[in-house]
């Protein structure tokens, strides 16, 4: 608005100088048509009174005949004449003596007589470039009141429109890590804000979930970790109370086993804490079959163990990962299977599809994601398993999302049908 109100008032100015110009000039030239009259009807007096600020008229012999009372006894101030073709003519002069103002606008006019030539020479003050006082203050003041006005009004507008968001700056300061059940008020009119309200409350859910899950990821990781070494310390101590009848090797290898499950549970913590910062992996073509029979052979089984292993079935990914999530599905079917396990792979489409199946109790469908929880056993593994950590389908369902693929349950006529889809190399 200031720079609007400069812009106009020069525009206003120098339009309302112009103006104020031609009607100054206007006034000299009739200041001077009046002098010519009184020069025509031969009623010139010695000292002339006009609206001008100076006249003064000279005769043919260019001496002054006549003039306002501040110019008396002044000679010829200017020499400058009409063009013989014209009667008059306008001008503006700076540095004249007897006149306040330091400019003037001089109209000059040619009176014709019998014995020759008059002139008559008219002047009038020019106008300054605010033109006067009252139009400079006139334009400044409404320049204030417009550009206060303005500022009045932008501010209450700002103030209205980011109370919402003030709203949601204080309710984000409440909120910690120990209360993230409160969420930011959502504005009633559907616009930015409210959108930026309804996104802050979902990453909002999505942090409380989070936090919810590392309070029990940490609670489940205390419990699991303080399980072999809660195991360990009444060993040694049981040990110690009678050394002389204690069985030291028998001992060593209760150890040795609960060291394996601490082992096995912090290498699965250290795996899961490398997925969840999704640290860049290797990414080469890796044959299912091939990795199936590799894993198979390097490790064999007590089960036995069915193949239907179609020819390829490639994916792009890291080959580590992948022996890892298939090893912790056949170790998994492996602990629940009855009497034997299958493996088979295929391409399905644009994915290539490996199912890894047991002949065990299964797992009922509400619990099918369940199991897919960090430190989850669900009743009948921990009878029949207690050695294991509770991460290993946690691990592998991880290394599958990491691989664009998904792992999940499927329906079969018995026991557990793990089925992982990977998009295939040639799709």
């Amino acid at each position: 608005m200031a720079a609007l109100c400069i812009a106009v008032n020069g525009l206003v100015l120098l339009g309302v100088h112009g103006a104020a110009v031609n009607y100054r000039t206007q006034e000299v030239v009739s200041a001077a048509l009046r002098v010519v009259h009184l020069i025509k009807r031969g009623d010139l007096p010695a000292v002339v009174v006009s609206a001008a600020e100076g006249v003064q008229v000279l005769n043919t012999d260019s001496e002054v005949v006549a003039s306002t009372a501040n110019l008396r006894g002044y000679p010829r101030l200017l020499t400058f004449t009409p063009d013989q073709d014209n009667a008059s003519r306008t001008q503006e002069v700076c540095g004249l003596e007897g006149f306040d103002s330091p400019c003037q606008i001089v109209a000059v006019f040619r009176v014709y007589e019998e014995e020759g030539d008059w002139m008559v020479y008219a002047f009038g003050g020019t106008v300054p470039w605010y033109v006067h006082p009252w139009v400079l203050a006139f334009l400044i003041g409404i320049s204030l009141a417009l550009i206060a006005l303005t500022w009045f009004g932008t501010s209450r507008t700002v103030e209205r429109t980011l109370a919402p968001v003030e709203a949601i700056r204080q309710k984000l300061d409440e909120i910690t890590a120990t209360d993230l059940g409160q969420r930011v008020p959502v504005p009633p009119n559907p616009d930015e804000l409210h959108a930026l309200a309804r996104t802050a409350n979902r990453t909002l859910d999505r942090l409380e979930a989070a936090v919810e899950q590392q309070r029990k990821f940490a609670s489940d990781a205390s419990h699991d970790l303080r399980s072999p070494i809660t195991a360990m310390r009444t060993q040694v101590e049981e040990a110690l109370l009678h050394p002389e009848e204690a069985e030291w090797e028998q001992t060593a290898h209760a150890l040795l086993a609960s060291l394996d499950r601490l082992q096995a549970i912090v290498t699965d913590l250290l795996t899961l804490a490398r997925l969840d910062a999704h640290e860049p992996q290797a990414c080469v073509p890796v044959d299912l079959a091939q990795l199936v029979t590799a894993e198979l052979e390097g490790r064999p089984r007590g089960k036995e163990v069915k193949l239907d292993l179609r020819p390829d079935v490639a994916v792009d990914g890291d080959r580590v990962s992948l022996a890892r999530l298939l090893t912790n599905l056949l170790d998994n079917a492996e602990r629940h299977a009855e009497s034997a396990l299958a493996v088979s792979c295929y391409n399905e489409g644009s994915d290539a599809v490996l199912e890894v199946l047991d002949d065990g109790a299964g797992i009922a469908p509400e619990q099918r994601e369940f199991v897919f929880r960090r430190f989850t056993r669900l009743d009948a593994s921990r009878n029949r398993d207690a050695g294991g950590t509770g991460l290993g389908l946690a691990i592998a369902r991880e290394i599958a999302e990491a691989h664009a693929g998904t792992l999940g349950l499927a329906d079969s006529p018995a026991g557990a049908r793990f089925v992982l889809r990977l998009p295939s190399k040639g799709g």
